[in-house]
């Protein structure tokens, strides 16, 4: 914001230079960016403010703050003005349809003005900021503005339709044709705060007025407009119109409804001592009550325990008077009321910040030495970690991709019931869909690999994926998993289940993970991306997905090759980390190890021969491995050899080879009862 030094001063008891106004308004937190002197004489400053301080957007605001911290006090500039006899209900009709958005709105009849020139000191004063003087009517709303920082607009009486104002929801398809020159009409979507006559929009509430009910030289009556609009309300309907001012700017930071009337006050004295005319009596209002002013209660205790700072309690309530919220001492406790463009109090730490703001920030100790107390890292970070730590010691890139993805790739991710979740946001036409998966991510990483001359990735990415249900919008945190080169597809699988079992493993001390093909819908996931497909379980729960992509899908993404692909429900694996640790004594006795390769149809699945062996329940069994799988011509069509690894130990003694082989002997004739397979020693 620019300010002018001559403006400011002129609503102070003690004036203060350009240089002291920068010292005091930069140490209560608003700095001064730059400074000017004019030909004038005068000195503007560049202020900037903070998004939560509207108020300090005036002239009256930032002397407020000056008075604050010097112990001047604020002149109010004059606001009364005489009226005429008639009323103003007579002259116009007010309805207000939507006081959610607009809390309060009125108007104000002004008859018989004379439109032209402004004085000479008006014209000076916008100069010194940067306006651009237009006539009396319009000057007044601007230094209005910039004096009070309240937005107001006046419309021309006579082009009002109907004689009435009218704040509701803008129709579809509604004209709207904006000040300024080359406006073009505005077509409105629907929805947005409008301010209307009896036929049409005339201003689009907070954001600009109408062309249509302009002043002109021509204007003889005037309707002055003051009133509180939502803040979100005007910022959407300054978005989706494209259109921003400096009254839009304000709006944005809150307007409190009680400072209206005072603000549309003022200005009526501005316009009736430069451009002349009759005010009719009264005003038209419609709106919601005005809200009590809030009391805020302060503790002198709480003052100084959370500042470090010995302050007086006289000292606390000669600030806060300052800064207008009328405070009462009340034993040990200052009740304060807050003033209504004071928006940003809302509790006692506030008050807390105003007192420390003004009295000064370095009163405040700096310790030279902070003790301090590192904490346990929580589980869920634990596990994250710890499983980066695990894939990427076993080759495995880490990816962190964007969560918007295009429509298309998104495409084959979703399983029955579900669809895609859209952001309307014109910056994301290209890619404007929530992934469902993280595959798709993934999928356009290797591409991208590929075309730079790298084919072979392992690449994995732990993040959130998203999708529209039927009744609501859900969203899961997975990891997915991700290979692809030159080797075998059977390969690829295997250095995928590999890795799943690593991860399975080092998060909750399972040995392993259990996969059973899988079709269709699985357990909440979607699997037509997937040819073929695997369920993913521990113990107790199914945690996932895994497979082979489907060559439409790996073709859709630029791939000709194979590619293995895994998605695991995070959540639902990570809530069993840490793990138990198992201790055990070592061993010092040998092993026996044998290795078995069954024939049997290709249909039957290692976890078929697994479940065998273990339901055989072999003495001194210590462990069973899967070595590999064998297809050829002497197998005959159809049949497969898989061979694996049984350990023997005993941990008290040397095992012999007798012992061990009767209950290899009873496990062949189990295996080929249960799964037909021919057992090759």
């Amino acid at each position: 914001m620019r300010c002018s030094i001559e403006w400011l001063n002129t609503y102070l008891t003690k004036p203060v230079d350009a240089t002291a106004a920068a010292e005091h308004l930069t140490a209560a937190g608003f700095s001064c960016e730059s400074s000017e002197r004019l030909e004038s004489g005068d000195t503007v400053l560049e202020v900037e403010t903070t998004s939560n301080r509207g108020d300090c957007l005036s002239h009256i605001g930032l002397a407020r703050e000056i008075a604050a911290a010097t112990g001047a006090s604020v002149v109010m500039p004059p606001s009364t003005s005489p009226s005429g006899a008639d009323p103003c209900e007579r002259a116009v009709r007010v309805s207000n349809s939507d006081t959610a958005r607009c809390p309060r709105y009125t108007a104000r009849i002004i008859r018989g003005v004379r439109v032209g020139e402004s004085p000479a000191w008006l014209q000076e004063r916008l100069r010194a900021i940067g306006q651009t003087p237009r006539n009396t009517v319009v000057d007044c709303t601007n230094f209005l503005l910039f004096e009070w920082g309240q937005p107001t607009h006046v419309f021309d009486l006579s082009k009002l339709r109907g004689n009435a104002i009218e704040v509701r929801a803008a129709r579809a398809g509604e004209q709207f044709l904006p000040l300024g020159e080359g406006a073009r009409p505005i077509k409105l979507a629907g929805g947005e705060l409008v301010i209307a006559d009896a036929e049409r929009p005339v201003a689009l509430a907070g954001v600009k007025g109408g062309a249509e009910t302009a002043v002109t030289e021509a204007t003889v009556d005037l309707l002055i407009e003051s009133a509180a609009f939502d803040a979100v309300a005007v910022r959407r309907s300054s978005r989706s119109t494209r259109l921003a001012s400096d009254s839009s700017q304000r709006f944005e930071r809150g307007i409190h409804p009680a400072d209206v009337d005072a603000a549309a006050e003022r200005l009526v004295h501005l316009i009736l001592s430069t451009a002349g005319g009759t005010r009719l009596a009264g005003s038209v209002a419609a709106g919601a009550p005005l809200p009590t002013p809030k009391r805020i209660p302060l503790r002198i205790t709480e003052l100084r325990a959370v500042t470090g700072v010995d302050i007086a309690a006289e000292d606390a309530v000669r600030v806060l008077a300052a800064l207008g919220l009328q405070p009462e001492r009340r034993a040990d406790t200052i009740e304060c009321t807050v003033p209504p463009q004071r928006l940003d109090l809302t509790r006692e730490i506030d008050l807390i910040e105003e007192v420390i703001r003004v009295i000064g920030l370095d009163r405040i100790p700096v310790d030279e030495c902070v003790q301090i107390r590192p904490t346990r890292r929580q589980p869920q970070v634990q596990a994250i970690r710890a499983a980066k730590d695990c894939l990427a010691g076993i080759g495995f890139l880490e990816t962190v991709t964007p969560t918007l993805i295009a429509e298309r790739a998104a495409a084959p991710f979703f399983g029955g019931g579900e669809s895609a979740l859209r952001i309307a946001d014109e910056r994301a036409v290209a890619e404007p869909v929530l992934r469902p998966s993280i595959l798709p991510s993934l999928l356009q990483v290797a591409r991208t690999n590929r075309d730079r001359g790298q084919p072979s990735v392992r690449l994995f990415e732990i993040a959130c994926a998203f999708w529209l249900g039927a009744e609501r919008h859900e969203e899961r945190r997975v990891l997915s998993l991700l290979l692809c080169g030159s080797e075998e597809p059977q390969q690829l699988l295997r250095e995928l289940r590999g890795a799943v079992d690593a991860v399975v493993r080092t998060i909750t001390g399972v040995h392993g993970s259990d996969v059973a093909p899988a079709t269709g819908e699985l357990a909440g996931w979607s699997l037509p991306a997937f040819a073929p497909a695997g369920a993913i379980s521990i113990p107790g729960k199914s945690i996932g997905c895994i497979g082979l992509l489907s060559a439409s899908v790996a073709a859709a993404a630029g791939l000709d090759g194979a590619v293995a692909a895994a998605e695991i429900d995070w959540n639902a694996l990570a809530c069993a980390f840490p793990p138990t640790p198992q201790v055990g004594a070592l061993v010092n006795s040998p092993s026996i190890a044998r290795d078995l390769s069954v024939v049997v149809e290709d249909a039957v699945p290692w976890a078929a021969i697994e479940r065998v062996i273990r339901a055989t329940d072999l003495p001194h069994l210590e462990s069973l491995s899967f070595v590999g799988t064998w297809r050829g011509k002497k197998l005959g069509k159809g049949r497969k050899s898989t061979t694996l690894r049984l350990t023997f130990r005993d941990a008290t003694r040397t095992l012999r080879k007798e012992e061990v082989d009767p209950h290899i002997a009873r496990l062949l004739d189990a295996l080929r009862t249960e799964v037909g397979g021919e057992v090759i020693a």
